[in-house]
């Protein structure tokens, strides 16, 4: 099979592609033929000298969200059968098959198609437990969401509206009439007005971008708000941008002690089947449409890793294996 390798560490322009064996079939788990997958920071941990001594698999096959077939299951599965379409995240999944899991994934809703089901796992998921677990957000509530263009931003904003928050969303001019067209009610350009001096004032914070001080971010935020950091997925490939978020997140759950605000600063997203089984009824019903900026082949990975370690991305990068 064809799949995306990093034989060394490095930066993104290190991966190649190469023919390697299909894995095995976990007597507990499915052998997937994956038909698209999707970029995310976390992949670059893969890349990074950290992660490459870390990955017991030589060589470290890159990629962790994908949606494809069933190909085989193990001997102990009797949830899945071949032919199944399902999604979900794993470890190499920038390859024609990937082994996970039986209780790793879940189907995919006949309507979706498998390259909006392959960017759901890692930004999906990251974007529904802010809200949801550490920002308990509530219909009717105000939010704000600072670096809402991104992938994990752009399941944000539509993921609020659809739980009935009012989103007022921070991005670039070019991505302005994007994030209003997927619901934002209002949308301030960074580049021309500052948000943290508006006077106005919300009940949530998602700070994506993470490039404001917290004496800044707390002008907005009224006694008893919540402030969420989503950014510690970055903070593992170990670059200078990567720790300046460490360095920033750090500094706001210093400063905030004693403000009266709650403030979620550092947490990874969990990835949980009854998550990913949401996110696919939202993306089926209509109410959240994954914004993929690009689609790239398998050789374009490095291509797709240099654009998200960058961090100018407009909401996800597709990965498309194999056509349908």
């Amino acid at each position: 099979m064809k799949a995306v390798v990093c034989r060394r560490p490095g930066s993104p322009g290190e991966l190649e592609v190469e023919e390697l064996d299909r894995p095995a079939v976990p007597d507990d788990g499915l052998l997937v033929r994956v038909h698209a997958s999707s970029a995310n920071t976390v992949d670059l941990f893969t890349v990074s000298p950290v992660g490459h001594l870390m990955r017991r698999r030589r060589p470290a096959v890159v990629g962790t969200d994908f949606a494809g077939t069933v190909e085989a299951t193990g001997k102990n599965v009797t949830s899945f059968a071949p032919g199944d379409e399902v999604f979900g995240a794993a470890r190499g999944t920038f390859a024609e098959y990937v082994s996970v899991a039986a209780d790793r994934v879940v189907r995919k809703p006949a309507a979706v198609s498998f390259e909006d089901a392959a960017t759901l796992a890692v930004a999906g998921s990251t974007a529904l437990q802010a809200l949801r677990d550490h920002g308990h957000v509530q219909s009717g509530q105000r939010v704000l969401i600072n670096g809402a263009s991104g992938g994990v931003g752009t399941f944000a904003v539509q993921i609020a509206c659809s739980l009935g928050a009012e989103v007022t969303a921070v991005c670039s001019t070019r991505n302005v009439e994007m994030v209003r067209a997927i619901g934002a009610g209002t949308v301030v350009d960074y580049t021309k007005d500052d948000f943290t001096r508006s006077g106005e004032h919300y009940d949530l914070m998602l700070d994506i971008a993470g490039n404001r001080r917290w004496s800044e971010c707390a002008r907005v935020l009224g006694k008893g708000a919540r402030y969420v950091g989503v950014g510690a997925a970055g903070v593992q490939h170990g670059k200078g941008g990567s720790r300046r978020v460490l360095a920033h997140f750090l500094d706001v759950r210093l400063a905030s002690i004693g403000s009266g605000r709650r403030v979620v600063a550092l947490w990874i997203a969990k990835l949980r089947n009854e998550d990913l089984e949401f996110l696919g009824r939202l993306v089926e019903s209509g109410r959240v449409k994954p914004v993929i900026e690009t689609s790239h082949e398998l050789a374009g990975v490095p291509d797709a890793l240099r654009r998200i370690d960058e961090g100018h991305n407009r909401g996800k990068l597709a990965i498309v294996v194999r056509s349908r």
